[in-house]
């Protein structure tokens, strides 16, 4: 798409930002030909369906780091997540749902406005950055339909996002699919393929002039690290809110209708008190029934993210992708409780395996140890305490990487491949990140003594 010459004279990033005169948000107050992408730049996705919690639009916490950077850092700089939001019951966790107002016609922002490119700080150059790389995803089929958001992975328009996006959580099989891009520009879209373990999914469009986004490190990640969202929470498109990562390797434990009601490799017990996938799109539209969990080890964060985000990107000060949004906390019981400072993200390691895998064979894989297990107490015996030590062996499968490895029932697994392991979900979960053949080590415990040995991982048995 042609740019109009001379709409700004000052050193911006890679392409010119949005004159000061041509204010977002307001119905006219587009610019007559679309905007240029900016690097990075990503677009952001929201639910409008409401939601008795607060709104995202500036964020509720005092600043943190607001700190001035040169021209030079702003145009290299960029942080950015799309966020996704919802509630279930007390304290639980819930998957971003698309947004139930797919059909309302809008007329809002497509780029961060820098009314003075001298002094911007870094969460504008983040956020300058990313956003080109982030679309939105209108998906509808029977009588539902809903947003949500995505990632442009490469300039062959393959676009990283939900499963339970693009199925809006399990209503839709064969989905009608439109991207809105970040500068306005619509194209029809096609599900490449979709994995329910990990609530992953690629779609694609064909369309020109993409800009891909720079993906992060999400293994080299600190506790406190900035991490900056942007979206459209309950329909407020080009809304940008900063946090930390307040915490890494968190399992959760997500409710899907896409996934068998047992799993190998789970607990026996079933955690009710897991997150959830919001209903999608028309919420009076029948909801399908949840038939298992996935368990996720998750990027934790206080960036402000609400329903609709999902598929969004969180990324970093340098504007990179560090994660894909998938869940936030409740503190209440109604599914529209909005942001309370707990939100969940899938480290941007995984789901770009994940997605390699997806594009090259319509499909993923996921580790498969071969064994059943329960909680443990510390000293290794059966608990039902909430505070289990690890996950205890019950059985290992005949000729699975577990017994192939000679772990024996009683064993106590305390680490899979780093991660700690206090559950049966961490366990599921940590196991399902790892590549099928990778060999990994773990830790057990075993008549009280410590030991590690290397399981090399099989797949996941078709169910």
């Amino acid at each position: 798409m042609n740019e109009q010459p001379g709409t700004s004279d000052r050193p911006l990033p890679p392409q010119p930002l949005t004159p000061p005169s041509r204010t977002a948000g307001g119905t006219g107050q587009q610019p007559a030909t679309p905007h240029p992408a900016y690097a990075g730049h990503q677009p952001f996705y929201g639910d409008p369906r409401g939601s008795s919690g607060p709104s995202t639009a500036s964020g509720s916490k005092a600043p943190r780091d607001r700190r001035r950077v040169s021209v030079a850092t702003f145009a290299a700089g960029a942080l950015v997540a799309g966020l996704i939001g919802g509630g279930v019951a007390t304290a639980g966790y819930n998957a971003l749902e698309p947004d139930s107002s797919a059909g309302t016609v809008r007329s809002e922002p497509q780029s961060v406005v820098v009314n003075n490119s001298d002094d911007v700080n870094s969460i504008t150059g983040a956020a300058v950055t990313a956003s080109p790389s982030v679309v939105t995803i209108a998906v509808s089929g029977g009588d539902s339909s809903g947003t949500g958001s995505g990632i442009i992975l490469d300039t062959d328009g393959h676009i990283l996002t939900n499963t339970h996006v693009v199925t809006l959580g399990g209503q839709v099989s064969d989905p009608t699919i439109e991207v809105r891009l970040n500068d306005g520009r619509l194209f029809p879209a096609t599900v490449v393929g979709t994995d329910p373990l990990s609530d992953l999914a690629v779609v694609k469009i064909d369309a020109p002039q993409l800009t891909a986004a720079t993906l992060g490190d999400s293994d080299m990640l600190n506790v406190g690290d900035t991490a900056i969202a942007i979206g459209s929470p309950l329909g407020l498109s080009g809304t940008v809110t900063d946090g930390i990562v307040s915490t890494l390797n968190r399992t959760i434990s997500v409710a899907s209708s896409a996934v068998p009601e047992q799993q190998p490799d789970s607990s026996a017990s079933e955690n009710k008190d897991g997150f959830n996938f919001l209903p999608p799109g028309d919420s009076s539209a029948p909801q399908p029934q949840s038939q298992g969990s996935i368990y996720l080890n998750v990027i934790q964060t206080d960036a402000a993210i609400n329903q609709g985000n999902s598929g969004g990107a969180l990324v970093d000060t340098d504007g990179k992708i560090i994660g894909v949004n998938v869940a936030i906390a409740s503190g209440g019981s109604s599914e529209t409780t909005g942001n309370i400072g707990v939100g969940f993200s899938i480290p941007i390691s995984y789901a770009e395996r994940i997605a390699k895998e997806i594009i090259a064979d319509g499909e993923a894989t996921h580790g498969f140890l071969g064994v059943s297990i329960s909680p443990a107490s510390a000293d290794g015996s059966p608990t039902t305490s909430p505070f289990s030590s690890g996950a205890l062996v019950e059985n290992v499968e005949p000729g699975s990487p577990a017994e192939d490895a000679s772990l024996e029932a009683g064993d106590v697994i305390t680490e899979v491949a780093g991660f700690t392991i206090t559950d049966p979900e961490s366990l599921t979960a940590a196991v399902r990140m790892q590549r099928v053949g990778e060999q990994v080590p773990v830790e057990i415990l075993r008549n009280g003594q410590t030991m590690t040995m290397d399981v090399t991982l099989g797949e996941v048995p078709a169910n």
